[in-house]
């Protein structure tokens, strides 16, 4: 099975929509998921993240039926960058305890999406 842009950026987009409403509205769900001490200012800044995230979600699901294109390599190369980074952050903050274990499940999601970007990334540009 061939993963396709069009796939990748709606699950993407669902992904990012669920992750906004959750750091927006239940932010203790996932701090406390992964050992982190809920405090005002941690909420203030996950409340935050939540607009960055139904930001991307809504430049994916808008994007979804784009062809190749610069614009297209663009998005992907900056969700792989971005998802690199959360990922290896994750794992520097549950090394330094700073997070407990439970953080590796968001850093096996940040990973698996960096490996699909990076495959549908790699499969247009074969193509082109």
């Amino acid at each position: 099975m061939r993963l396709s842009f069009r796939v990748l950026a709606i699950v993407s987009a669902l992904t990012f929509f669920v992750l906004a409403l959750v750091w927006l509205f239940a932010p203790g769900l996932l701090l406390t998921d992964w050992g982190v001490q809920v405090t005002s200012g941690v909420e203030l800044v996950s409340r935050r993240a939540a607009a960055l995230f139904a930001g991307l979600g809504v430049m994916l699901f808008s994007a979804r039926n784009a062809t190749p294109s610069p614009a297209r390599s663009a998005l992907i190369q900056g969700l792989m960058v971005a998802m690199a980074m959360l990922s290896v952050l994750g794992v520097y903050e549950w090394q330094a305890g700073h997070a407990g274990v439970r953080i590796l499940a968001a850093v096996a999601v940040e990973v698996a999406m960096l490996l699909a970007l990076a495959y549908v990334w790699k499969t247009q540009t074969a193509r082109a």
